[in-house]
């Protein structure tokens, strides 16, 4: 299996008690105008494990890597996670994700690293692959694992480490 999908796991059981120790204030501020609060990060990596599941399990079926992106500010706007229950949150966040690990390790070897000459990469990933390189399933879900492990620095501090 590949090692992102082992730090994957690893992130989610060691993120989850962690968030769930944060007090409902913490997690309502906004830690500047216009910014995220901890609540709507974690609604935002809802919607990221919602939309790339449906990426991962589409792309099986598919020649190239043409996915469908989203408007991150809008979903997290009109969901309202400002007004749910934190423990709901990581709760959904995390049973979300441990599904998402699961899909990633279903999906054959073979399928994950074929190389696509066609793909939106360089428009989706957190961290682009240009539009004139290959690009592979395997890229795409690595960026998801390194793209959460970000926003939970955010949320947890720079600091914060898998363990």
């Amino acid at each position: 299996m590949q090692a992102y999908v082992n730090e994957f796991r690893a992130i989610v059981t060691q993120a989850t008690p962690a968030l769930l120790a944060l007090t409902d204030d913490r997690t309502a501020a906004r830690p500047a105008p216009g910014k995220w609060s901890p609540r709507e990060v974690i609604g935002h990596l809802i919607d990221s494990a919602s939309n790339n599941h449906q990426r991962f399990v589409r792309a099986r079926f598919q020649n190239d890597l043409v996915l469908v992106g989203y408007d991150q500010d809008a979903w997290v706007t009109l969901q309202k996670y400002q007004d749910e229950p934190w423990a709901d949150l990581v709760t959904l966040w995390r049973a979300f994700n441990v599904h998402l690990a699961h899909v990633m390790e279903s999906i054959p070897v073979s399928v994950r690293q074929r190389e696509h000459g066609r793909h939106n990469l360089h428009e989706i990933n957190w961290k682009p692959v240009p539009a004139d390189q290959p690009a592979t399933l395997d890229d795409l879900m690595a960026d998801y694992v390194a793209h959460l492990k970000h926003h939970l620095r955010q949320i947890l501090g720079a600091t914060w480490e898998v363990r």
